[in-house]
């Protein structure tokens, strides 16, 4: 019988030779404490931008190679409280991985959730400094400074550049040939999606969002999932997300950077609430799913907000 420790060994170097490969490999099993009937996180695929510049069939000819009913989970647009920590919760709850997509000023205003999202073994990718909706509008410069601003800010943030996945998704997914040249320079895996939510809109319900996704992820039968972790409608959604993608069969996939990552960065500690008059708006809602109750307490920033989806 093989001990712990000598497991752990053979975990750690298989798992190190096939990302240098680039290759994929399945999640090693473990218990999900507190539940065993978790969707949990399936395999782990690791890509690098000399084999996969561009993924995502809404933009591009080019996905990931994901087999029948497999999902890769992304989220854009973060941090922001409390809503990046409630789905961080809720991940943590059913075991499962995604990939996030960071706006270099919410890094900067909220270091100590980009290393908590880190942490927790979710990829950390890119989305831009500060979002700009028009990216293709703009003039190379400018969007030279929106992705390298994006880049260090998230850097900054999360402690450790070494820790920032080579991954970007343009804002809005407002691609251009011009674009896609300039993130091809910078060695980048440019990320669309195969399926989105809409859990942007306005007044989208939590029903809608979870019947959007499986919808369309059906439609395909697999895929990169688009969501944004700034919304309380896409938190309130979440549980019912993932208990439908595990009835329904899916399998979660994890993409990493082909290469070494560092295990872990430096924790944070979160600041202390304010009633300055700097959070105006409060809301209370609750949700319900299954096994686990959800309550919201939130104060959103609208300055915060105003810029992003």
């Amino acid at each position: 019988m093989i001990s712990n420790l000598v497991r752990d060994i053979v975990r750690k170097v298989f798992i190190c030779v096939l990302m240098v490969a680039g290759a994929s490999f399945p999640a090693f099993a473990t218990e999900c404490p507190g539940n065993p009937d978790a969707l949990g996180t399936s395999r782990v695929l690791a890509i690098s931008p000399d084999k996969f510049s561009h993924v995502g069939t809404m933009q591009y000819k080019d996905t990931l190679p994901l087999n029948d009913h497999e999902v890769v989970l992304t989220f854009d647009d973060s941090p922001l409280p409390p809503y990046t920590d409630i789905i961080l919760g809720i991940l943590a709850s059913q075991c499962v991985q995604a990939n996030y997509f960071l706006i270099g000023q919410m890094a900067h205003a909220y270091p100590y959730l980009v290393r908590r999202i880190y942490n927790a073994g979710h990829s950390v990718g890119t989305h831009t400094l500060d979002h700009p909706l028009v990216l293709k509008r703009l003039p190379l410069s400018q969007v030279a400074r929106e992705v390298d601003g994006g880049i260090a800010a998230v850097q900054a943030a999360i402690g450790d550049p070494k820790a920032v996945a080579p991954f970007f998704r343009i804002p809005g997914l407002s691609r251009s040939d011009a674009i896609d040249s300039f993130l091809a320079t910078h060695s980048l895996v440019t990320w669309s999606a195969d399926a989105v939510a809409d859990d942007w809109f306005r007044r989208i319900t939590p029903q809608q969002i979870v019947q959007r996704a499986m919808q369309r992820l059906n439609d395909r039968g697999r895929g990169i999932l688009l969501l944004h972790d700034i919304h309380p409608a896409t938190a309130l959604a979440l549980p019912s997300l993932l208990k439908e993608l595990k009835e329904q069969g899916y399998k979660v996939v994890h993409v990493v950077p082909a290469g070494d990552m560092p295990k872990s960065v430096s924790e944070l500690p979160a600041p202390a609430a304010t009633a300055n008059g700097a959070w105006p708006r409060v809301l209370h809602t609750s949700a319900t799913s299954g096994r686990n109750a959800i309550t919201i307490s939130h104060r959103v920033k609208k300055r915060a907000v105003s810029k992003i989806h």
